[in-house]
């Protein structure tokens, strides 16, 4: 199975959050030099909100929680993006806690178990829907709309078991379902191709808060959730 590295770990404080008439972000993270703890951070709203101690997030009603509890982004998406804009982009510019290289984070599936060198084990959740705060970011217009159809998401994780991790550890990947569902096929049916919706719940590994939406939508379409 796949092998990769981290090459930085990135963590954001709060600051005003322009995108916004009021709040703070935490979207501004920044590589460290020293190991990150993570663990699982509880419910979204009411928890510890980022699985990274020292994190800050601001949007806690769309971001953080068990489901998303560490935030990663892969150095050769990043590499796409930077050609397609023409300029160079530092690691954690997107807000994510881990900058890999080497793992296939559009490829990633749902449910499979990223184990670290400490015994940190993360899983990959779902892909990232980007919102204002990130295309204010980014200073482009539209960017919401082509990070989605672009579907080079990043994966959000899960935190099986906590502890720590460091720029330079490897990853790898040691445990893979046999469902097959990527992170960017599901990021596609879910925001583009609501036809097949019931492919999603082959994912016992989905958010439970995706899972009851997803069937509610199909409930709503078939008259019961597949």
């Amino acid at each position: 199975m796949s092998i990769g590295i981290v090459l930085t770990v990135n963590v954001g404080s709060a600051e005003p959050n322009p995108a916004k008439a009021v709040g703070v972000t935490g979207i501004g993270k920044r590589p460290i030099d020293h190991a990150i703890t993570v663990r699982p951070p509880g419910e979204k709203t009411t928890g510890l909100h980022s699985g990274v101690v020292g994190d800050y997030i601001g949007d806690v009603e769309h971001h953080g929680g068990d489901d998303q509890a560490v935030y990663a982004y892969a150095r050769e998406d990043y590499a796409w993006w930077e050609s397609e804009l023409g300029r160079e982009l530092p690691n954690g510019l997107f807000g994510e806690n881990l900058t890999t290289e080497g793992l296939d984070l559009v490829g990633a599936v749902i449910g499979e178990r990223w184990t670290f060198p400490s015994g940190v084990v993360l899983q990959p959740t779902f892909g990232r829907i980007p919102c204002a705060t990130f295309q204010h970011r980014m200073g482009e217009q539209r960017w919401t709309k082509w990070f989605a159809l672009a579907n080079r998401t990043g994966a959000y994780l899960r935190i099986l078991e906590p502890g720590e991790i460091r720029a330079g550890d490897r990853v790898e990947v040691t445990e893979r379902p046999g469902h097959g569902l990527t992170v960017a096929e599901a990021f596609d049916i879910y925001m583009h191709d609501p036809s097949r919706l019931s492919r999603l719940l082959v994912a016992d590994s989905l958010p439970p808060s995706a899972r009851r939406e997803i069937e509610e939508r199909l409930s709503r379409t078939t008259g019961t959730a597949r």
